[in-house]
């Protein structure tokens, strides 16, 4: 009897369960990846709930408005199946059967593993919070939001044989390598695109992969081994603790590399972040003619160099590492597209946040201080100065960066192609 009592028992907790409910471990893991993946940065919109969407995107199409993915089943994806699920990060088709824009980085999230999909799916289903939130309408117009000839897209530019290990590399290496090129999506931003916008390579098979590119008024540099403009001088250890705290003795973080800091890096485990640093240290560089070129000393940036620039960052360059990014040996002033010098010396730069703590520093903006033709000086200086070989700044070239980026038009908006 005492038998039949524990079967019974047991019988009745059985139903009791709820139906697909995961172990702590597996959710653990599929926050850790969702963190991986920094979906909460796309997919929150200012003001808006965790993962209820809402974010206005800029895409070479025209602006679109990132969808609700919590579990809620009116407005998010709670009638998913782990199958929907994995066809839209995969393959970037919805439940309903319409296709994804690119924007959505499924090129690079088809490099994921069944498993890490699986705990993924049992973390945005179980542990997200549902936010009845309705999807808005994305405002492309007709006939660039006709979607189908994003199936023509997707067979010609995406890769759906998932990530292939390299035998002949070590287990660091290979770890590194799926992060970098699966949910990490680093090409997303950080490969240069083609004329129908794809990525210029996928892994590193093409010595386009990872070589830097042009993003949203930001030049997302190169991850490769260029000794101007790359990562030859930084150690596997400076890139760890660039992506750990935003910061390292060769630079701090900008741009939307500040919301992947914030969101995503610095919750890696140490072993991921070796991992990561093993593989990009493998990549080896391409000097482009641009990042080579001679360059001429500038009289007049110099000067204003030392006005505005010299307290914080020193007369030699040399900063305040790492909380104070060193000017000499930093990247960013050979990067080909010169964009991001210009729009953090116009625009200044948010503050990076690293265990609940906001840093002590931030760049300030100098839009109202200087003028087109000063900024572009002090731009030309730094790019020509200490080492680097960047291409001379027009006045031109920071004009329409302060257009694109002023604070106060309506036309501003946020561009992530991921």
């Amino acid at each position: 009897m005492p038998t039949i009592s524990r079967l019974c028992l047991l019988f009745s907790l059985l139903l009791a369960a709820p139906a697909g409910a995961s172990t702590p471990e597996l959710l653990a893991k599929g926050e850790y990846l969702a963190r991986a993946g920094d979906c909460i940065v796309c997919h929150t919109g200012p003001g808006e709930k965790p993962f209820s969407g809402g974010l206005k995107m800029a895409t070479p199409l025209g602006a679109i408005i990132t969808t609700n993915i919590t579990p809620d089943k009116a407005t998010g994806i709670g009638d998913y199946t782990f199958p929907d699920f994995e066809r839209a990060m995969r393959e970037g088709i919805a439940r309903d059967g319409h296709r994804l824009y690119p924007a959505m980085p499924y090129p690079s999230y088809s490099h994921v593993s069944e498993d890490d999909l699986r705990a993924l799916y049992a973390f945005f289903m179980e542990q997200v919070n549902p936010v009845n939130r309705p999807n808005s309408p994305n405002p492309i117009k007709w006939p660039l939001n006709i979607r189908w000839p994003i199936a023509i897209w997707d067979g010609v530019f995406t890769d759906r044989v998932g990530f292939q290990p390299d035998s002949s590399q070590s287990a660091a290496w290979n770890r590194g390598a799926y992060l970098v090129q699966g949910l990490g999506h680093c090409g997303a931003c950080h490969t240069p695109r083609g004329i129908f916008f794809e990525e210029k390579g996928l892994d590193q098979r093409k010595n386009t992969y990872l070589a830097g590119a042009s993003l949203d008024d930001w030049f997302a540099s190169s991850l490769r081994g260029d000794k101007a403009s790359g990562l030859s001088s930084w150690s596997e250890a400076d890139i760890a603790q660039f992506l750990k705290t935003g910061h390292n003795g060769h630079a701090s973080a900008f741009g939307t590399m500040i919301d992947a800091v914030n969101n995503s890096t610095q919750y890696f485990s140490d072993d991921d972040l070796t991992a990561i640093a093993t593989y990009l240290k493998s990549l080896p560089g391409n000097e482009s003619p641009q990042a080579l070129a001679a360059a001429s000393p500038n009289a007049r940036g110099g000067r204003l160099y030392l006005q505005q620039c010299a307290d914080c960052h020193q007369a030699d360059g040399a900063g305040h590492a790492p909380y104070i990014a060193p000017l000499a040996g930093n990247p960013a002033l050979s990067d080909a597209d010169p964009a991001s010098l210009i729009n953090i010396t116009l625009n200044g730069s948010s503050r990076i946040v690293v265990d609940g703590m906001p840093d002590a520093y931030r760049m300030p903006e100098f839009r109202v201080l200087l003028k087109d033709d000063q900024i572009a000086d002090i731009a030309t200086f730094l790019r020509q100065s200490w080492g680097a070989k960047g291409a001379p700044v027009t006045p031109d070239q920071v004009a329409k960066i302060r257009k694109s980026s002023d604070p106060a038009s309506d036309a501003v908006v946020v561009l992530r192609m991921r």
